[in-house]
C-alpha cells in the first residue's frame, strides 16, 4: 500500500467554506487545441468547491483510503522539522501544488528512500530538483493545461490594472477621495501599445488571442516557433529570443517555465534595453526576474510598472521588497488556483495517480520526468544541468 504525502495551503481565515458565491461552474468541452479535460475514472469533490486547501485534500481521501492506501495532508512545508521532512521519509508520493511548493530539493529525494512519484497539482514542476528526480528514476507528473486559461485572464487583469492605474484609484474609493488627477497622472490606453510575451506555449498563446482583440501589436519570442497560420491570424511578430523583443515592447509578459536559460533572465541588462516606462508581468516563476533589478528599474522609472503573482520563496517572507516596490501590482501566487482550474487539478491529479496505482500509463502530456529522462511535456519545456 502507498504512503501519499500532500502538501496544500492552509484555510481560509474565517474556516473552511461552508457556502460560496455561486452555485457551479460552466462546463468546458475541453481545452484550446484539442487535449481532452482531465477524465479521471471519479471525483471525491464537488466542482467550484474550495479543494486547494487543507480542509479540501484535493478531493483524494475517500479514494486513496477505500483503496487501502494513506493520505497525509499538511500545510507545514518548510524547515528541518517540518510535518513534510517527517513524513517523507517514507512517503512513495508527493503532491504540491505551484502556489503552496513542497520543495523537493535534491537533499529531500536522498531522505525519501521510498519516493517514486512527485505530481504537481497545477503547472510548473521547478519546485522539484529534476536532474536529481531523474537519478533517482522518481516519476514527475503535472496536470498540464489545467490552469492554462486561469493563469492568461489574471495576466490581461493585470496589464490592464497597470496601464490604466486601476490599482491605486480603487485606494482612492477606500480611502474616500476623490482625486481624479492624481488617479489619472499614470494612466494610460493599451490601445496601439506594443506586447511581447517571452515564450508562446498555452498560456503566452492565450495571452495573445486575448490581447488581440484590444488593438495592439502583438510579438512573442519562444525556442518553438508557431505555425505560419497562427503567425498571420494574430499579427504576430517573431523574435528569436527577448533580448531581441523587449526593446519593441511597451509591456512584456514573461510565460516561461524556469530552467537553466530562463533564471535571472530578467536583470538590470535586460531591463535596460526595455522602453522607459514598460510595463512587465511575470506568471510565470520569480526566479526569471532578478529580485534587486526589478526594484531598481521600478526606482528610477525604467519600469512603469510590475506585476505578477510569483515569489521566491513561496510563500514570500513579510520583508520581501516586492511587498513594498513602488508601482507593482503583485499578488500572492493565486493566478491559477481559482474554483475553476482546482476541480481541474484536481481531477487531473486523481487521474494521475489512478494511473500509477493501477500500473497503467499516464498521459503522456502530464509527464515531466519518467524512466530517469525528460519526458513528455518536460522534454519539451524544460532543460537540466546534466
Amino acid at each position: 500500500m502507498a504512503k501519499v504525502l500532500c502538501v496544500l495551503y492552509d484555510d481560509p481565515i474565517d474556516g473552511y467554506p461552508t457556502s460560496y458565491a455561486r452555485d457551479g461552474l460552466p462546463e468546458l468541452a475541453g481545452y484550446p487545441g484539442g487535449q481532452t479535460l482531465p477524465s479521471p475514472k471519479g471525483i471525491g469533490f464537488t466542482p467550484g468547491h474550495l479543494l486547494g486547501s487543507v480542509s479540501g485534500e484535493l478531493g483524494l481521501r475517500r479514494f486513496l483510503e477505500d483503496r487501502g492506501h494513506t493520505l497525509v495532508v499538511t500545510s507545514d512545508k518548510d524547515g528541518d522539522d517540518s510535518a513534510f521532512d517527517r513524513e517523507l521519509a517514507d512517503a512513495d508520493v508527493v503532491i504540491s501544488q505551484p502556489f503552496w511548493p513542497a520543495y523537493l530539493t535534491a537533499e529531500r529525494i536522498a531522505r525519501a528512500p521510498r519516493l517514486k512519484l512527485a505530481v504537481t497539482a497545477g503547472i510548473g514542476s521547478d519546485h522539484v530538483d529534476l536532474d536529481a528526480a531523474i537519478a533517482r528514476g522518481i516519476t514527475v507528473a503535472e496536470v498540464t493545461y489545467c490552469n492554462s486559461i486561469s493563469v492568461a485572464e489574471h495576466v490581461v487583469m493585470m496589464i490592464l490594472s497597470l496601464v490604466r492605474n486601476y490599482l491605486p484609484s480603487h485606494r482612492t474609493v477606500l480611502e474616500g477621495g476623490w482625486r481624479i488627477a492624481d488617479c489619472v497622472a499614470r494612466s494610460y490606453d493599451v490601445e496601439g501599445m506594443h506586447v511581447g510575451t517571452v515564450a508562446a506555449g498555452r498560456i503566452g498563446l492565450a495571452v495573445l488571442r486575448r490581447l488581440k482583440p484590444f488593438d495592439v501589436h502583438l510579438h512573442y519570442t519562444d525556442r518553438h516557433r508557431l505555425p505560419r497560420e497562427v503567425e498571420e491570424e494574430l499579427g504576430l511578430t517573431f523574435h528569436p529570443d527577448a533580448a531581441a523583443m523587449v526593446p519593441h515592447c511597451d509591456v512584456v509578459t514573461i510565460n516561461a517555465p524556469l530552467h537553466p536559460e530562463t533564471e535571472g533572465l530578467f536583470g538590470d541588462e535586460l531591463l535596460a534595453t526595455m522602453k522607459r516606462g514598460a510595463y512587465l508581468i511575470n506568471t510565470a516563476r520569480a526566479r526569471i526576474a532578478d529580485r534587486d533589478a526589478i526594484v531598481r528599474a521600478l526606482g528610477s522609472g525604467q519600469l512603469a510598472g510590475y506585476a505578477g503573482d510569483v515569489w521566491y520563496p513561496q510563500p514570500a517572507p513579510a520583508g520581501h521588497p516586492w511587498r513594498t516596490m513602488p508601482y507593482h501590482g503583485m499578488t500572492p501566487h493565486i493566478s491559477g488556483s481559482s474554483l475553476s482550474a482546482q476541480a481541474r487539478y484536481a481531477a487531473g491529479t486523481r487521474e494521475i495517480l489512478e494511473a500509477w496505482l493501477d500500473g497503467t500509463p499516464i498521459r503522456e502530456e502530464y509527464l515531466i520526468v519518467e524512466g530517469g529522462a525528460l519526458a513528455g511535456t518536460g522534454a519539451h519545456s524544460y532543460s537540466t544541468r546534466t
